[in-house]
Formats: C-alpha cells, structure tokens, sequence
C-alpha cells in the first residue's frame, strides 16, 4: 500500500499546537502563525556559490502557539526533547538539536536589533513537514517563529522584512545550529507565492515570482521521499561547500557564480574533484537559466529533461546521489515521468518527478514496488499541486 504524506489544514495544525501550548505553559498563546517547507524544482547546491535556484512552497505547513514573556527566558516545546534557557546562553551549538533552529532566531533577531534585550517567547510547535526528507523542515520551522516575532514586536512583515528575517533565519542555522546551509530554504519559505515557483538569487538575495502552475496544465509533483538517512551535518555537506569555495578561489573569482556568468573553463582547475563540484555549480546555474524562459512561456513539460540533467549532475559530479535517490528517478523516468531529480542536499532525502496529474498514482506504485524489490527502505510519496503560500497568522 503507498503511503502518501497529506498536507494538514493550517487550522488542524494551529488546534494541535494551541492544545500542546496549553497543556506545557497553561493559558493561550499570543497567537499562532505558519511557514512552508518547501521543494526545489532546480538549482541545487549553488545557493551558496551565488548561484540561482528555483524552489517552491509547500502545502506542507509548520505552526508556532507563541507567547511572548519580559525576562529573556525561552520554553520550546514539540514532542521532541523540551528545552528551556535564556536567551544570553544561546550560543554555536548551545542549544543542540530541534530547539537550536528556534533559540537561533531570537537570538538573531535580537542581535540585529529587531528584539529588545529581554524578549523572551515561550512556544509550541505542530509540522506536517517530514523531517529529515531534504524539505526544509528547518527552515519551515525558523521561518514560522520568526513572523511571529515580528507580529508581537510590532514590526512590518512586509517583503523588505521578509527578507531581513530570512537573513536571521539563516543565521540561526548556520550560526548556532552549526549547518552550513544557503539561503534558498529561508527565501521561499518566507516568500513564495502559491502557483508559482520563486527565482531566487543569492548573489543579491533578490527573488523573483515565476508562474508554475501545475494543475492548470494537468500536471502534478511527484515528491518521494526515500527515507533514507538525511542529515547535513555530519561533514558532507560542509566539504561539498568548501569545495566550491576552493574553487572559486584558485580560479581567482569572488564565487562560482562569477565563473558562470563569465563562461570561465572550470577544467583549469586541474585537481579531478575540484573540476568536478566546480562543473556542477556553473552548469546548474545555466540550467536554471534554461528553465526560466520555458517556465514563463507555459511549457511546463519541457522543464523535464533540464530536471533529469539536474540529477545527473548532482550525481555523478557532485557526488551527492544515493541508492536511494537514484532508483526513485530511475524508476519514475521509465514509468512515464516528463524529469526527475533528486531534491535538497543530498545524501538521502526526497526526489522529485513531473507526471501527467493522471499518471501520479501508478507512478508512486512503480518507485514504491521497485524499492521493495531492491530491499531498500519504503519509501513514501507527497503530491504536490501548487505549493503552498508565504508565512501568515492564523486567525
């Protein structure tokens, strides 16, 4: 039987963190308020090399019950491991785990001057974000406390202070939490548009809004996720990223981004792993570029074979790819899906495949029976439409 992951409505979400919210602290919260996890169509790992990326939001939501206190103290509450201390105590690694995604954004905000020096929050947290499955759960997580921070301090959450609390969300995350992760997952999770995807570009921290309208053109998202291991921070990650620094610095460019936008030949570099995460990096970038122009004409299928490039790439030069991942694109490729890629950092974690809307469920059925086959872990599957919308209170 396939097992799918359903959205939860925001109102579903918000009762369940309200009731967590009361039975932990007493009373009710502040307010409750709501942020994406998201998926990238295209454009992975080049967030951090400047480059371009092209994600959406999900339907699947994260929800904070927050209220707010006068004495500095933080209480995080999730179903995980409760943590409670002061904001002055948050420092890189303190605390470890879920709450240092939380404790980091008070922190952050705070350092920036967009708190004052004893704002302190208590909260609770209900997500139908997978965690683990490469879909930003963090950063739906990051994004969800930080509007509603600025909700309760009073500030504008308009764009230009999306944007400012997407820079403290990922400061949180590579700061405290201590993964070296760009700033893609922050951007669409604060500033996404449902039917579209959002062009993001590191090198200004500029986005813009891309129509991507899957079921106005009979299509639908296929996302897997594997369920294999994911984590980000047990040093994969970080040495995919100093590589690309590396890079960037022997070919005498501020990143890799200038050596796209320059045609620069990454084959100078001479060292075989170098060349390869450097390759990878300036022709995803040009993919990306590829897909703009289809996407903005409507010729959503045609994305298809750029995706499957993606992975390939991915695969085979960045060298991020996993058993897992591979048969999931593998699979779906072969059952009728226009592309497929995996999604994320990599080394576990989702993939994606753009199906016929009618096709999405014999899909599904032909990843999840081959996986068995393989004795790999079963997977399960998210449908995706639309996306979901940018960070808002609930009423």
């Amino acid at each position: 039987m396939t097992d799918w992951v359903a959205p939860v409505s925001d109102a579903d979400l918000a009762e369940a963190a309200t009731a967590l919210f009361r039975a932990e602290f007493g009373g009710l919260p502040d307010g409750v308020w709501a942020a994406p996890g998201r998926v990238n169509l295209i454009g992975e790992h080049v967030d951090y090399a400047d480059g371009l990326s092209l994600p959406i939001a999900l339907p699947h939501r994260t929800v904070v019950a927050v209220r707010g206190r006068g004495d500095g103290r933080l209480r995080l509450r999730s179903g995980l491991t409760p943590w409670d201390g002061a904001v002055a105590d948050v420092a890189p690694g303190a605390p470890s785990g879920w709450a240092a995604y939380l404790a980091g954004v008070v922190w952050a905000m705070r350092r920036d001057g967009m708190l004052g020096g004893n704002f302190g929050v208590d909260v609770a947290v209900a997500s139908a974000v997978p965690i683990g499955a490469g879909l930003s759960s963090s950063a739906a997580l990051e994004c969800a406390l930080a509007i509603a921070l600025a909700d309760l301090a009073g500030l504008s959450t308009d764009d230009g202070v999306r944007a400012t609390l997407a820079t403290c969300c990922v400061a949180a995350e590579n700061e405290i939490a201590l993964a070296p992760t760009g700033g893609m997952d922050q951007a669409v999770s604060l500033r996404a548009t449902a039917a579209h995807a959002l062009l993001v570009d590191s090198a200004d921290g500029s986005v813009g809004q891309v129509p991507f309208d899957l079921a106005g053109n009979g299509l639908a998202l296929l996302v897997i996720d594997t369920r294999a291991p994911h984590r980000l921070v047990d040093g994969q990650y970080a040495e995919r990223r100093r590589s690309v620094e590396k890079a960037a610095e022997v070919l005498g460019v501020p990143t890799l981004r200038v050596a796209a936008d320059e045609g620069l030949d990454v084959a100078v570099l001479g060292d075989r792993d170098l060349v390869r995460r450097a390759r990878h990096v300036v022709t995803e970038i040009g993919r990306v570029r590829e897909v703009l122009p289809l996407l903005n004409s409507g010729r959503l299928r045609d994305i298809g074979p750029l995706m499957t490039a993606s992975h390939t790439s991915l695969r085979e030069d960045f060298e991020v790819s996993c058993p897992e991942l591979d048969s999931a694109v593998d699979v779906a490729l072969a059952a009728g899906a226009h592309g497929a890629r995996m999604t994320g950092g990599g080394f576990g974690g989702s993939a994606i495949a753009l199906v016929e809307a009618s096709e999405v469920d014999q899909v599904a059925v032909e990843v999840l029976s081959t996986a068995r086959s393989r004795g790999l872990v079963t997977p399960a599957f998210l449908r995706v439409d639309t996306g979901g919308g940018p960070a808002r209170r609930i009423p």
